[in-house]
This record gives C-alpha cells, sequence and structure tokens, in this order.
C-alpha cells in the first residue's frame, strides 16, 4: 500500500519530466519540497526545460532534482534507476501523445505507450513501490453522450489508437489492483491543457508543425505560420467550431500535487477528472490568443479531421470535493501565458 510520508521524504519518479505536462509538475513538486527523479529519453523534449525548471525553483530545490536521459522501454536503465533510488511514487507522463500521428502509425503508439507501461510496474514492483499516478486523457470517453462528463460517465469506442492506448493502460492498472490490493493507483483524465509558466522559461515547444491548437495558434501569432488551421466549422455547436475544456498547464500540474497528497497511505484505484468544467470553441481561443498579443489573427477553414468530435468538456468537482483541487485559471490566462512563453522563446527551447 502506499506508506504515509511527508514530501520532504517522498522521493517521485516522474516518466516524461522534461515534456510540456512533465516539467510543470516538476515545478510544483519541487516548490512542495519533494525529491524528483526525472526519466525522460528527449525523444519530444529538451534537457533545456530542466535547467530552466531549476532557474524557476531556486538553488536549494534545485539540489532535489536528479535526471537521467533513457527510455522507460529500457528495463535495465529502470531497473539501475530504482536500484540508485527509493522511489516512493511514481508520475507517469512519458508516451506518445499526437491523436493524428497515432491514426498514422499506430503500432508505435501501440508499442511505446502500452509496452513502456508494462515494464514500468514490472520494476515497480519489483522494487516494492506500489503507488502510481497515470497522465490519462478524456479521449477515453469517446464521443459522449451527454455533457459535461463526469468520472461515471461511461469509457466509449476511442476515436483514435492515441485514445486506445490511454484506455488500455487505465484497464492494466485497474487490473494490476485487482491482483494486488496493495497498489494504489490514481489515474487523472485531462481535459485540453494550454498555457505555460507564468515565468515565460517553460511552455510547450512542439517538434515540427505542431499538433495541438494553441502551439499552432502561437507560431502564427510570431509569425512562423501563415494562418491557423480550423478543421471543421459545420459541428453542432454554437459557432460550428469544435468545443474543448482547456485547462492551464499549471493547474493540471498543481492537480498532480493534490493527487500525490490525496493518495499518501491509501490503496485503491480512483478516476478524476481534471478540467476547467467548461468548453471554449477554437475561434473563441483564437479571439482570446489575438487579444493576448495585440493583433487579429489570420486562420483558413479546413475539412473536419478524422477521429475529431464536436464538443467535450468535463466537471472536476470530484477532483476539488475529494483532493481540494480546483482550476484557477481562465482562457485569458492561459493565452496570455502561452503569448508571453512564445513571444520570448519563438524557437521554443532551441533558441
Amino acid at each position: 500500500m502506499s506508506t504515509t510520508l511527508d514530501p520532504q521524504d517522498t522521493c517521485v519518479l516522474v516518466t516524461g519530466g522534461a515534456g510540456f505536462i512533465g516539467s510543470h509538475t516538476v515545478v510544483e513538486l519541487l516548490q512542495g519540497g519533494y525529491r524528483v527523479v526525472v526519466v525522460d529519453d528527449l525523444s519530444n523534449s529538451s534537457e533545456v526545460a530542466l535547467e530552466r525548471v531549476k532557474q524557476i525553483v531556486g538553488e536549494d530545490a534545485a539540489e532535489n532534482l536528479t535526471f537521467y536521459q533513457a527510455n522507460v522501454l529500457d528495463r535495465e536503465a529502470m531497473e539501475r534507476i530504482f536500484t540508485e533510488h527509493r522511489i516512493d511514487r511514481v508520475i507517469h507522463f512519458a508516451g506518445f501523445k499526437a491523436v493524428g500521428e497515432s491514426v498514422k502509425k499506430p503500432i508505435e503508439y501501440y508499442h511505446n505507450n502500452i509496452e513502456n507501461t508494462l515494464v514500468l510496474v514490472d520494476v515497480m514492483r519489483n522494487h516494492g513501490c506500489k503507488s502510481i499516478i497515470f497522465s490519462s486523457s478524456s479521449t477515453v470517453y469517446g464521443d459522449p453522450d451527454s455533457l459535461p462528463l463526469t468520472e461515471e460517465s461511461p469509457k466509449k469506442a476511442c476515436t483514435n489508437p492515441y485514445g486506445w492506448t490511454k484506455w488500455m493502460i487505465e484497464q492494466i492498472l485497474t487490473d494490476l489492483h485487482t491482483a494486488d490490493p496493495e497498489w494504489d493507483v490514481v489515474i487523472l483524465r485531462y481535459f485540453n491543457p494550454i498555457g505555460a509558466h507564468e515565468s515565460g522559461l517553460i511552455g510547450e515547444d512542439p517538434k515540427g508543425i505542431p499538433n495541438n491548437l494553441v502551439p499552432y495558434v502561437a507560431q502564427v501569432a510570431v509569425g512562423k505560420l501563415a494562418a491557423v488551421q480550423v478543421f471543421g466549422d459545420d459541428y453542432p455547436t454554437p459557432d460550428g467550431t469544435g468545443v474543448r475544456d482547456y485547462i492551464h498547464v499549471v493547474d493540471l500540474a498543481r492537480g498532480h500535487v493534490a493527487a500525490l497528497n490525496w493518495m499518501n497511505g491509501r490503496e485503491g484505484v480512483e478516476i478524476f477528472n481534471l478540467g476547467t468544467g467548461k468548453g471554449t470553441s477554437v475561434l473563441e481561443v483564437i479571439r482570446a490568443f489575438s487579444k493576448a498579443c495585440g493583433k487579429d489573427l489570420p486562420y483558413v477553414i479546413k475539412p473536419r479531421r478524422g477521429g475529431d468530435i464536436a464538443e467535450n468538456f468535463g466537471d472536476a468537482s470530484k477532483a476539488e470535493r475529494e483532493m481540494g483541487w480546483k482550476a484557477q485559471y481562465n482562457i485569458d490566462d492561459m493565452c496570455r501565458d502561452s503569448w508571453n512563453w512564445q513571444s520570448h522563446n519563438p524557437d521554443g527551447f532551441r533558441s
């Protein structure tokens, strides 16, 4: 079971900790007094992000951060990490995450995302660590029957392989606890993380053309891309464009710290939605970003993308009720902080 520990006595392994959500979560963990070990293969992230994390948290807290460049699929590397550190909890972010790419590369997505989880939990089990927070997604709800989505909403057929990997890993972790009730599993179903740290030092840095809306909008704002591509304006939504529940990445990061506090000393499987509970359309995001950067951003309407749904937003009241967590930032805050990051780092961590 999950032993009750104070933050300063807790060593948290963060897989994918140099990535967008991972790096922001590492900031919150270090500021909360936790000792943090990051494992990341840097295939879609940068070690510069972790150097920036150290700048944000200051020298004393930065001493509690250890980084290993390794792939979670590498069992020998993972065994070494668990041998060198007494890992108490794991936050598992590492995985491929582009919905469109997953449709084109299903085998790569199933192999990477599912197999790395199997390696991870097996190594955890070998070292007596049975506490894990899993980075899941609202995509497991599929095309919803009704909104807002709650944790009791049915999991449905996913619309892409990325979503199926999240769906299956949730099942794997649930089955793990059924077989061994000492496991303590928290599944966090994110809605759509955007924004950046208010310092402007870390943010989303996609390699190549962004797959997600806000990094794409940001690159239009700095002049790297000509116009925002809006996929579909004929959805049954107020302005015809897709509606999503966008959540500030710092709110999301704080949700992981809240989950660590909540799971401390428990065992079982618990699921929490992390979102704002409010849907925002693609055109509303473009308007909010235009306001943040002080100019109207051009956009072009394109055909719908395969695998997209019209509307998706969640009810996160369970997280507030049980963990004391609630999103604090609105869409204007998210776009302001995204613009602050992008305008100071037009080439991301490569600048």
